[in-house]
């Protein structure tokens, strides 16, 4: 039964890699790593099928961000797929290769926690019932999708500016194109606007001059010249996280339930 899961796992990560597009690292896996993702993404599919949701969010802990006091650095969207025979798929926004790009990605579970995470527990968010109604005929719409797709990715991209975008902004405004009732959204500025009436409150970090000007420097993915100048100045930098998400959730409906997937126990290779 281990056996056949793995291999329909494995068959999952293939197809979904190939659908992604180019990844940065021509090179196979590290066998540990790709154990551990599957052995979340499994775990997260278990709670999902026993959940039945619509359509969830999901969130991984890609990096350490403990100096922040947050726990979970990446959310998506996931849903069962009909294009994959209603398999569990995962829909976001990835950077390519710690440049400005990025692009939509659709992923089986395994693949999500490829990335060599920092942790390999999950965050499942399930939004209120009309939310996920809305949002899973927004996934079957690629052209609504791209529509709130920035141009330029940052990873602490300011999320009242259409200048950048990191990839949890995208899940925000995707959830404002789902969740808005008086505006059909259909981009990014209307998208904005909704968040900012609806009172979304954006994390804020405290990051020094000296972290602004080495980030700026020496990474390309990294900008802050999209925030306010006197908060930028005084080190508050205002960015999409997936606390600051779920917390708009929650307080825009009682009906949002919350689900931690703890990283399972991957027994040593012998």
């Amino acid at each position: 039964m281990l056996r056949k899961l793995f291999i329909v796992l494995l068959l999952n990560l293939i197809a979904a890699s190939a659908w992604a597009g180019r990844t940065c690292k021509d090179e196979p896996p590290k066998a540990e790593v790709f154990r551990k993702a599957m052995a979340a993404g499994h775990a997260s599919q278990q709670k999902l099928d026993e959940l039945q949701p619509q359509v969830a969010l999901i969130a991984r802990v890609g990096q350490d961000l403990s100096d922040y006091k947050l726990r979970f650095s990446h959310v998506g969207f996931v849903w069962r797929d009909p294009a994959a025979g209603g398999q569990w798929r995962v829909m976001h926004l990835l950077n390519q290769c710690g440049t400005t790009q990025s692009d939509l990605w659709r992923e089986g579970l395994g693949n999500f926690f490829m990335d060599d995470p920092f942790a390999y527990d999950a965050l499942i968010i399930v939004p209120a019932p009309a939310v996920q109604q809305k949002l899973q005929a927004w996934l079957r719409t690629p052209a609504a999708m791209q529509a709130l797709r920035g141009e330029r990715y940052n990873m602490v991209a300011y999320p009242f500016s259409t200048q950048y975008q990191n990839s949890n902004q995208w899940v925000l405004e995707g959830l404002a194109a789902a969740m808005s009732q008086d505006l059909a959204i259909k981009n990014r500025a209307q998208a904005q606007q909704w968040l900012k009436l609806m009172g979304y409150q954006p994390t804020e970090l405290r990051i020094n001059t000296a972290k602004r000007l080495g980030g700026r420097m020496f990474r390309a993915n990294i900008a802050f010249d999209d925030h306010p100048t006197d908060r930028r100045m005084s080190g508050k930098i205002d960015t999409v996280t997936v606390d600051s998400v779920l917390a708009f959730l929650q307080a825009q409906s009682r009906d949002v339930r919350t689900h931690v997937v703890p990283a399972p126990v991957v027994p040593a290779l012998q």
